[in-house]
């Protein structure tokens, strides 16, 4: 068995369940876990059906993104994980999604303010926009590099879709589940016109708190 072997199929396993629940369709948006012990992760190659996706097909890049194993093209996205993970030592799972309702707040340009205390507690203050740059290019790698130090782990970025982190696969997994159930719960109660309340101040710094916490854990 490879080194890479055990990450590569947890890239592949992760991409396909996010299938199945309906986070990604065809070959739209990538997957990528660090590879413990390496400056190195695992990604989802580029323009490659997730439902016919094996371990072989996964890539293997270093920070610089040179390639270490695979013969397919990497994610087109590649410089945008590489960034996040040098950035944020806690981060061992980046997910990138096109899901529906975050990608209609990116087309709207509206972050999610703090409206549960379980969003706070696993996505951060708020679901900040990051700006717009074309898919693949060293603009919208730095404006990622830019906004991912603030600990959050959700983002939008506009026009586009969805960045979600996590500690590892399983945690950045249930982030897009709660990314989405929060982008449907705001933009049912923008389209009713009416107030829309969020948790008190001091609530939602105690939650942030602990995923501060929770976070310096995993650095």
């Amino acid at each position: 068995m490879g080194a890479y072997d055990a990450f590569k199929q947890q890239v592949v396993d992760t991409a396909q369940r996010l299938v199945a629940g309906g986070y990604l369709k065809g070959t739209g948006g990538n997957v990528s876990l660090r590879v413990a012990g390496h400056d190195a992760f695992a990604i989802t190659p580029s323009n490659y059906d997730y439902t016919r996706m094996v371990p072989e097909d996964v890539c293997v890049l270093d920070w610089q993104l040179h390639v270490i194993e695979g013969a397919r093209k990497p994610s087109i996205e590649s410089a945008l994980h590489a960034v996040v993970y040098q950035a944020r030592a806690d981060v061992n799972a980046v997910l990138h999604t096109h899901q529906v309702y975050a990608s209609a707040l990116a087309l709207i340009n509206a972050p999610i303010p703090a409206l549960f205390d379980e969003q706070v507690r696993y996505l951060g203050r708020a679901v900040e926009i990051i700006a717009y740059a074309p898919s693949g290019t060293g603009l919208l790698k730095n404006n990622v590099r830019s906004r991912v130090r603030n600990g959050h782990n959700a983002y939008i970025l506009k026009n586009h879709g969805a960045l979600v982190l996590g500690h590892d696969a399983e945690r950045a997994e249930r982030n897009v589940e709660l990314l989405e159930k929060c982008a449907l719960a705001y933009l049912l109660a923008l389209c009713t016109g009416r107030h829309i309340d969020r948790i008190p101040l001091a609530v939602r710094e105690i939650a942030f708190a602990q995923l501060r916490k929770d976070e310096k854990r995993y650095q």
